[in-house]
């Protein structure tokens, strides 16, 4: 009888549950996606739904149950930290007491309660250790060092270990309240936008900024060791005992209050945006490289939140000591339901990895992931190494998918009209919408597990398009306009575009457009301060180009693709252009998309041109008057 272990994380935020059978990822989703709560942090009871039926089982066949943390270690964390800072904290305390006494101490009740019919073991796991199986189980490496970093677990903010075949070992860690998560978070918090959902925000305001605040920050605020630790003044902050990230000492230091949410954004925040970004990238380089010279080895292996920092995971590719860096695309803390679960398959089970071919093997270039090509070599058959494990991820395609008959129902029952094609035109097709600067919605396939739209549920659109950055932020969005959008390339020619030669199959690794594709910059561009960089051209694919000439990019390939990768070939055989827009199917406020039916209500909510659901294609044109209602976004104001 096959093994099957579900693992779930929950109740702070992103929860999520997977499903693991004899050691493969049989499904995976965050809660948010069914019940479109954005950040959801209730019990996945609809992801756990969805799991059970994707294997086509009950919960009695269910044999193991297995939670991403220890709420009692918790709860002796923040007992402690109220005790040793009394009589500050009083109010955060007696606010936290009552809901863990009446719900987070008595989880393994709650969870059985939700789980009617299973009668096996409740499991809990180590935080960054969930973190840490997450990383390396799933990854294409027999041995590599594990680096996990985020707000905080337990008392863990960070964890250096070590993976071999299926033993993984956490050596070092970093604890509370001293933690780059909370670091970047706390200046999320100060720039005006809203902490574990704003964060990516600082990442893309950094390149308006110029490090300002470097300085000030280490002389008052932090010291880094050089192994990456962090020592944090906790004078400068209120995580630990009060109700906001930062007090008054910051901003005297910094030169005035916190950024009110939603107001003009200064030059002073993007100032404030570079300069923490600017500090992350150097602990993160000075951790990852203590971890290189702890463990010996030569592949890296990232999760936790701040994994999804992709401009820092950039420069370890580039600059760190490693050959590989593979990161996990559900990073925070969705992924731990996948990390609890590999970890009972092969820690507390003893279970084996899965095998791929050995290593040493001739393949061809450019159809083995993971693979770079060889400079000066024509393309052909060439010794190239094959990973002994294959990336378990399936390209992060855990999600639900819908057959040709819900989604037509789905587009009777609204009313929409629709042209069904056969399903070896569609690729074609939607290229040619594409050449026409029309913004298309793609659902097909299974969904994304983890922030990222990979091509699942994905809107899209032309790079080349000098517009297009502009349209997608305020007419489809609906948000800032400095946020920059991801590229799709096909991985055989991301080379001729970016300054990368790996695969980035996960949109998880930045790095600069090529010297050979940028335009030379307008007369007094140079000149230009902040966001009147925001629409000067840098690059043939403007679109994707980010003011630093940055791009954070996505890889595709036939093998995990599939019809994503079939447009995306389309287009660059229509066009010569082998580079896409990707940005998640969504408007601002909400979840990606899961089913045909939120595809649609976003489709009409917004200005997007087109709506491909998997072979049917629906055109704004064709369904008559459907005005957009804008009304709707002042629920999102805070967001």
């Amino acid at each position: 009888m096959p093994s099957r272990i579900l693992g779930i994380s929950a109740y702070y935020h992103d929860s999520a549950a997977c499903l693991v059978e004899d050691g493969r990822i049989v499904a995976a989703a965050q809660e948010e996606r069914f019940t479109r709560k954005k950040h959801d942090p209730a019990f996945p009871s609809r992801a756990v739904d969805y799991c059970l039926r994707e294997a086509g089982i009950g919960m009695a066949d269910l044999n193991l149950v297995g939670f991403y943390e220890k709420p009692l270690v918790k709860f002796e964390r923040l007992i402690e930290t109220y005790t040793s800072l009394a009589p500050r904290g009083l109010r955060s305390y007696l606010m936290a007491l009552p809901l863990w006494l009446g719900e987070k101490l008595w989880i393994g009740d709650d969870i059985r309660d939700h789980l009617p019919g299973y009668e096996g073991e409740i499991l809990f796991g180590e935080h960054h250790e969930s973190h840490a199986a997450s990383a390396f189980y799933p990854s294409p490496f027999e041995q590599a060092a594990v680096v996990t970093i985020d707000g905080v677990g337990e008392w863990a903010t960070s964890s250096i270990g070590a993976g071999k075949g299926s033993e993984l070992t956490l050596l070092r860690e970093m604890r509370f309240p001293h933690s780059l998560g909370l670091l970047y978070s706390a200046f999320t918090y100060f720039a005006g936008f809203k902490v574990n959902s704003g964060e990516y925000k600082v990442m893309g305001l950094a390149p308006y900024g110029e490090p300002a605040f470097v300085k000030t920050i280490k002389d008052h605020v932090i010291e880094i060791g050089e192994d990456g630790s962090l020592w944090m003044n906790q004078e400068y902050f209120d995580y630990a005992h009060g109700l906001t990230m930062t007090g008054s000492a910051m901003a005297r230091l910094l030169g005035g209050p916190a950024r009110q949410p939603e107001s003009p954004l200064t030059q002073r925040e993007m100032d404030l945006a570079r300069s923490i970004q600017d500090i992350t990238e150097e602990v993160m380089l000075k951790m990852t490289a203590f971890a290189h010279r702890e463990t010996g080895l030569r592949n890296l292996c990232l999760a936790g939140g701040v994994a999804l920092n992709c401009v820092g995971n950039g420069r370890i590719l580039r600059e760190g000591p490693f050959d590989h860096v593979w990161v996990q695309p559900a990073a925070g803390d969705a992924g731990g339901a996948l990390g609890v679960a590999l970890a009972l398959w092969h820690r507390h089970l003893g279970q084996d990895r899965r095998s791929a071919e050995s290593a040493g093997t001739w393949e061809e270039t450019g159809k083995v992931p993971g693979v770079r090509t060889v400079p000066g070599v024509p393309k052909g058959l060439v010794p190239v190494p094959v990973p002994k494990y294959a990336d378990q991820m399936q390209g992060s395609f855990l999600g639900p998918r819908f057959s040709s008959d819900e989604i037509r129902d789905c587009i009777a029952r609204e009313g929409m009209v629709a042209r069904e094609l056969a399903p070896a035109d569609v690729a074609a097709e939607v290229a040619r919408l594409l050449s026409e600067e029309n913004v298309v919605g793609l659902l097909q396939g299974r969904m994304e597990f983890g922030p990222r739209a990979l091509g699942g549920r994905s809107i899209i659109a032309d790079a080349r398009s000098a517009k297009m950055q502009a349209t997608l932020n305020l007419k489809i969005k609906f948000r800032e306009s400095f946020r920059p959008f991801a590229p799709t390339v096909l991985r055989e020619h991301v080379a001729e575009w970016f300054e990368l030669d790996e695969d980035s199959p996960y949109m998880l690794m930045v790095a600069d457009v090529r010297a050979g594709k940028r335009v030379p910059l307008p007369e007094g561009a140079k000149a230009l301060w902040g966001i009147e960089k925001l629409n000067v051209p840098r690059s043939i694919v403007p679109s994707i180009t980010h003011v630093d000439y940055s791009a954070r990019i996505q890889t595709v390939r036939p093998e995990t693709n599939g019809l994503y990768f079939e447009i995306v070939d389309a287009f660059h055989k229509r066009t010569g252009c082998p580079v896409l827009v990707n940005t998640s199917f969504n408007v601002r406020g909400e979840p990606i998309v899961c089913t045909p039916d939120d595809a649609i209500r976003c489709f009409r909510r917004t200005h997007m041109d087109v709506l491909v659901l998997e072979n049917f294609i629906l055109e704004r044109s064709a369904q008559g008057p459907m005005p957009v209602d804008e009304s709707w976004q002042s629920e999102f104001a805070l967001d």
